[in-house]
């Protein structure tokens, strides 16, 4: 149980370590961008399910690369 919660605490320390570092650097976590994305996601889902309605299994090809990592973390302005 002891080992749980310093784990715990070591994880949370580090995040917050790592949010003062970069805004240090001058970077910022786009918090904004999980709630467009997921908008995104879902539309790419609905376009894909009616392709392999449409097309079957074997000829649908569909792109789930929903979240881009490049865009989360993002420069200051």
């Amino acid at each position: 149980m002891f080992s749980l919660l310093k784990t715990i605490i070591w994880i949370v320390g580090s995040i917050v370590v790592a949010s003062f570092i970069l805004g240090y650097f001058g970077y910022e976590v786009n918090i904004k961008y999980f709630t467009q994305s997921k908008l995104k996601c879902q539309e790419e889902i609905k376009k894909c399910s009616q392709e392999v309605l449409k097309q079957g299994t074997s000829n649908a090809k569909c792109d789930f690369q929903c979240v881009n990592p490049k865009l989360i973390i993002k420069k200051k302005k």
